[in-house]
Formats: C-alpha cells, structure tokens, sequence
C-alpha cells in the first residue's frame, strides 16, 4: 500500500525525515482514522506540506498503536518516543485536542523524491492529512 502524509509546513519536519532526525511518523487522533490498522511494515509513504508537491518518501519499518487511556500513556509514548517524533510541543497538558488514540509509524530509507509531483485528494476529504491508496499512480495529477 502506498500513505501520503501531509505535514503541517510550517513544523519543518520533512527534512529532519530525509536528514534522519525524524524516524517516527506520529499521528494523535480523538477518534480511530487512518491510518489507524491501515499502515503495515512494508507500505510505503510520501511525505508532502499541505498545499504543496509530494516532495520525500519512506518505507515503514514498524507500526505501533496506543489507546491513550490516560494521561500517563500519553507521556509515556512522549518520554519514549518524542525525539525520534520530533514533538513540535512536547507538553501534552498544552495541547488544544487530548488524542484518544496515537500511531508511530517507524520509518527506513528517507528519500528525497527526484520529480515532486501533486496529487489529487478530491474524495478524500477536504481536510484529509493521512491518504491510503493501493498505488500512488491512481491520485498522481498528470
């Protein structure tokens, strides 16, 4: 399967991917979405900023998945987790949303993809930031 991830452009996170800073995809959810029990090891994700071209890809080495039951599951994954993340914001307690439920996606061979190119999200929802599609030709805008 193939993810586009769509990054918030101003947190700068691409390149810590490509540089290797950034190992882990994380995605904080009040309700289970994708790509809640949607990402296996083996998939593949691109990575673009909201607005912009698909500019990096990974492989996904590992997917892990929490119920953040309590407050103490969130700051554990932070405390275990949160460099290889690369939190923006760390401090859980400031945050606007409490997530309900949280999926790392560990990710292997960043790449810089060599042509960017822009998809198509029409059917996806207007606010989609996680996409699933069995190959990435089929949304590809040619």
């Amino acid at each position: 399967m193939h993810h586009v991830a769509i990054m918030n452009k101003s947190w700068k996170l691409i390149p810590k991917i490509i540089s290797g800073e950034k190992t882990i995809e994380s995605r904080w959810y009040k309700t289970k979405r994708a790509p809640w029990d949607g990402v296996r090891q083996g998939d593949i994700i691109y990575f673009k900023n909201s607005g912009e071209a698909i500019t990096a890809r990974a492989d996904v080495e590992k997917v892990l998945q929490f119920e953040c039951t309590s407050q103490g599951v969130i700051k554990n994954i932070i405390r275990t987790y949160g460099k290889k993340i690369c939190l923006v914001n760390a401090d859980f307690k400031t945050w606007k949303v409490k997530p309900r439920y949280c999926v790392l996606v560990a990710l292997k061979n960043p790449k810089v993809v060599e042509k960017p190119f822009i998809i198509n999200k029409k059917g996806f929802g207007i606010g989609a930031a996680w996409i699933t599609v069995s190959n990435i030709k089929k949304i590809l805008v040619h």
